[in-house]
């Protein structure tokens, strides 16, 4: 068991020392070797544990996510908020991570549009590694509406509506490369008010 939990451990930290090198030299100036020398380990040892770079480069964004998504089930379940403010502080988390891995986000992009052609559109690979974060902005949504707090709207095109603000944030960071989304923030302040009862 020990070496099991050894073993994930040290996964972990790989993850991490890699997804620096990814931000440091971009996904595609990244190699084995960068990340096993971040790591101070050999090639060797880092194919014990992932079989190449697009692997880790995967694995270290679910890595991220999963930490994120942490965030926001523990604002989804804390009882003391109601559907707009735990909605609101949804998407303000989702903003803040954004802003704190602006660098992530270029990188991530780039390796998106870079995909081959057989992997589908950019459309489509976005659009199923947001699938969580859509789920639970169209959970709390849902809950809202049951409770009476939010209006009875479509669920759909409210989440559409409240996902575009997050695409427009990302814009903002990466294409124009601004250093922080105030300015978003009080739009997603804006925005969830007008679904309130």
């Amino acid at each position: 068991m020990a070496i099991v939990v050894k073993h994930e451990k040290r996964r972990i930290e790989i993850l991490e020392k890699a997804l620096e090198v990814f931000v440091d030299d971009g996904f595609e100036n990244t190699t084995f070797q960068k990340i096993a020398d971040r790591c101070g380990i050999t090639r060797t040892t880092l194919y014990i544990y992932f079989r190449n770079k697009r692997e880790i480069f995967n694995f270290s964004i679910k890595q991220l996510l999963i930490r994120a998504e942490e965030d926001i089930k523990e604002i989804q379940a804390n009882k003391n908020l109601n559907s707009v403010e735990k909605l609101t502080l949804i998407l303000l988390d989702v903003l803040k991570l954004l802003e704190q891995n602006q660098r992530l986000l270029s990188v991530i992009l780039d390796f998106l549009l870079h995909l081959p052609k057989n992997e589908g559109s950019p459309e489509i690979r976005v659009r199923r590694r947001t699938l969580r974060l859509r789920r639970i902005i169209s959970a709390m949504i849902i809950e809202g509406i049951k409770a009476g707090e939010l209006k009875k709207v479509k669920i759909k095109t409210a989440d559409d509506f409240l996902y575009s603000i997050i695409e427009a944030a990302i814009f903002h960071l990466v294409v124009l490369k601004r250093k922080n989304l105030s300015g978003m923030k009080d739009i997603i302040i804006f925005a969830v008010k007008q679904f309130a009862v």
